[in-house]
């Protein structure tokens, strides 16, 4: 069959998208809509003395001007955050975590540049840009602290009253004692310092919004690139607007991106409702590049130190991680999520028996931070990966063979970390030696050499990785047949870039013999997909696929019934291949396009057989699965400017069943870019007193392509029996591996220079600055 199940089908949206047809927020638009904009703090910290709309009222095409004192006593509510859900989030005295009360606006202070004072809405977007302008605010600014470091000693500037230690939580896992007994016996500790910047996710398309109010339904519509769309609905209803949820219409269109980004509600998207239900007008706002890369959430920022005890041999005994993770000055609603929820990467592939985490969540005077692709994953496999670098040249061992005398063996599965992960399946060595082979790792050396001829330092990196992905909530799919035998699939996963209305064809073609051009994909409409979670933590495959998996099990059931009738058999005695149903034995058949015809022709199907075809079912997993691979990387630096080109990258995957072999490659490249370009240039800076430095594509680098190699991708496919496709994940497998990789091959071009730390993002100019202090 064309393109079934493990062939590379070419992505169906990429018609629609790369020929300028793509449908995004921006591109919408509804009769009599009026257009926002919002008043922003210019101060990281500062206390509210009084707003004045005078001016800015009387300016042109102003319909009104709203601020926290217009919103609050209406009972707009604040935005939620699930981490207040979670027993095991606690401050160090036992106190529940600390949710700062997020208004849409802002009131009494302002904690962050770019956050929310008034909204202008006007009948053009230039209009309400230039009435913004007029908005005079009153400030008295207050002292502010930027960096988690900063924040958490002693005397730093209070975020929150409430809160003097700017800690909202602390968050322990593993064993602390059985820790402590294997560094007491350990031949050799090494200990790393790892600090992660902070970075902006910048999708393709900022921050849309366009909202509406029906005064007869008293129902509102919100239109926005959202991940979750079924989520974003029960948080708005339940915590902001406070509605049943049957008031909200939540449609998602093309974004361009989210990479976790468009998992919360922001403050725009009530305020655009709120403004829609009082002026009885559709309200659009959209957000430029600059508000998005100061005023939107941001993402990572965490300090780690980490040691690793090992004995004589290199046998690993324990690891240990004490960290800091920035929150921001608010928390968004998965905001907490990185700082906890993947720590259990820390253990890898290997069979370190003891592990003990201890992450603070810190708030600072900044922006919130959001899950970034990865969500905490990278930065466990980055601190793992560091401290054995560092411990092998310590000690004396080839880094590769340090890893290979750890590695958990596959007859060793299912396997119990030393923190909460329980491996199901994973071949590691293979994984390694396939890399290793893949990258011709064993001419690195003369390659080296060959480098170091022509004046340039050359270093390989390694990395192995092992991540939880598609472990949390369920997921749902609904498949319909019409009388002609065409498909219409509702998924509540939703794509955004991962090529779903692809991959998810493919899969009903498989089992329905449909040819593609007779199935179409719905997603992103709460009011047409009657439930779902969405997609996040590489869960839309192996959630997403076995849900559809189960809802076409229940079509063909379903139409077995009419088949038999049809056929005049019972219906045990009816079996269905490739879209035939077949008595059992001869040659007597029926076409699925029959069976359609008949299942919605009362007179047709047979008395008490439900009318219609139709499939539903969801699928909750029993566990997380455990994608895992090995990332090379060949860099070479040039010692006098610091420049530093990446030469090649190679990568073995085990991420289960491989649906689209095609989709899978652009998944890992385009994470191994975000990975890269973390490494090598993104982060964003902060002044001493918290005002962004890095707020445009004029300071903030992004990757360009001549920066990124073309990964030679092999895959090493274990399937997982957590799922009934086999199905591990690839959204975030490429990030999670370079980051660590990246590192690694520019510490290894490094350090025969002798040095040892060289913090990201690896510019040139810190490059050359830590080769001229090393000589």
């Amino acid at each position: 069959m064309r393109f079934a199940i493990g062939q590379s089908a070419p992505r169906v949206e990429d018609l629609r998208l790369l020929t300028g047809r793509g449908r995004f927020t921006d591109d919408l638009g509804l009769p009599g809509q009026a257009h926002a904009c919002l008043v922003r703090s210019p101060h990281p910290h500062a206390r509210i003395e009084a707003v004045d709309t005078t001016a800015a009222a009387r300016a042109p095409g102003v319909l009104a001007i709203i601020t926290g004192a217009d919103v609050v006593p209406d009972g707009l509510g604040p935005l939620p955050t699930f981490g207040s859900t979670l027993p095991g989030l606690r401050r160090a005295d036992g106190e529940p975590l600390f949710v700062p009360p997020w208004w849409p606006l802002a009131t009494e202070r302002v904690r962050f540049v770019g956050e929310g004072v008034a909204m202008v809405v006007a009948e053009t977007a230039a209009a309400a840009r230039d009435a913004a302008d007029r908005v005079e605010v009153e400030y008295t600014p207050l002292p502010a602290v930027a960096t988690i470091g900063e924040a958490v000693r002693p005397g730093a500037p209070v975020v929150w009253d409430d809160c003097p230690d700017n800690v909202a939580f602390e968050f322990r896992n593993g064993d602390a004692a059985a820790v402590e007994r294997a560094f007491a016996r350990a031949a050799h500790v090494e200990r790393a310092i790892i600090p992660i910047t902070r970075v902006c996710a910048n999708p393709l398309e900022p921050l849309a919004v366009l909202a509406e109010f029906d005064p007869l339904e008293e129902r509102y519509t919100l239109r926005t690139g959202n991940q979750m769309p079924h989520l974003l609905r029960r948080f708005l209803a339940q915590d902001v607007l406070r509605v049943p949820e049957s008031r909200i219409r939540v449609v998602s269109p093309d974004m361009g991106g989210s990479f976790g980004l468009r998992a919360s509600p922001f403050p725009e998207i009530a305020l655009a409702l709120w403004a829609a239900r009082h002026l009885g007008r559709p309200v659009k706002l959209v957000v430029e590049r600059g508000e998005m890369m100061t005023a939107i959430d941001q993402a990572r920022e965490v300090h780690y130190t980490v040691e690793l005890a090992l004995d004589a041999d290199g046998t690993f005994l324990a690891l240990r991680l004490d960290g800091l993770a920035a929150l921001g000055a608010y928390l968004t609603f998965f905001g907490p999520f990185p700082a906890f929820g993947n720590l259990g990467g820390l253990a890898g592939p290997y069979r370190t028996p003891a592990i003990h985490a201890r992450v603070r969540g810190v708030l600072s005077h900044t922006g919130p931070t959001s899950p970034y692709r990865g969500a905490g994953r990278p930065e466990a496999s980055l601190a793992i990966e560091q401290v054995i670098d560092r411990a092998a040249r310590a000690m004396g061992i080839d880094r590769i063979e340090l890893r290979r005398r750890n590695l958990i063996a596959p007859s060793q599965m299912p396997f119990q970390t030393g923190l909460n992960f329980r491996y199901d399946s994973g071949e590691f060595e293979a994984v390694l030696d396939a890399a290793l082979t893949l990258a011709d790792h064993a001419g690195f050396e003369a390659r080296r050499a060959e480098a170091r001829g022509r004046g340039r330092l050359r270093g390989m990196g390694v990395a192995m990785t092992v991540e939880a992905s598609a472990g949390m909530l369920d997921e749902a799919a609904d498949i319909r047949l019409d009388p002609g035998g065409d498909a219409v699939v509702h998924m509540g996963t939703h794509s955004h870039g991962q090529g779903h209305e692809t991959v998810f064809r493919q899969l009903v073609a498989e089992r329905l013999g449909l040819d593609f051009e007779r199935i179409r994909y719905v997603q992103g409409d709460t009011d047409l997909v009657a439930y779902g979670v969405g997609t996040g933590g590489s869960r839309a495959s192996g959630l997403g696929g076995a849900a559809l998996s189960g809802a076409v099990d229940r079509l063909i059931e379903q139409a077995r019934k009419v088949a038999a009738h049809l056929l005049e058999v019972a219906d045990e005695d009816v079996e269905h291949a490739a879209g035939e149903f077949r008595v059992a034995g001869t040659d007597r058949r029926v076409s699925l396009d029959e069976v359609a015809r008949a299942a919605h022709h009362p007179a047709l199907r047979g008395r008490g057989i439900e009318g219609g075809l139709r499939g539903h079912a969801t699928f909750t997993p029993p566990g997380p699965t455990f994608p895992n691979g090995c990332h090379l990387c060949e860099v070479e630096v040039d010692p006098d400017t610091g420049e530093i080109v990446v030469l090649g990258y190679w990568v073995v995957e085990d991420v289960g069943t491989v649906l689209n072999p095609r989709l899978l490659r652009g998944q890992l490249q385009g994470g191994i870019a975000q990975g890269l370009g973390q490494v090598l240039q993104e982060r964003m800076v902060f002044d001493a007193d918290g005002q962004p430095l890095t707020g445009s594509f004029m300071d903030y680098a992004m990757p360009r392509a001549d920066q990124v190699p073309g990964a030679v991708i092999e895959t090493h496919p274990v399937p997982t029996p957590t799922n009934p496709l086999g199905v591990k994940g690839a959204g975030e497998a490429g990030t999670v591996g370079a980051i660590a990789c990246v590192t690694s091959a520019i510490a290894d071009a490094l350090a025969p220079l002798g040095v040892t730390t060289l913090d990201m993002p690896a510019t040139p100019h810190r490059v050359w600055e830590a080769i001229r202090r090393a000589r």
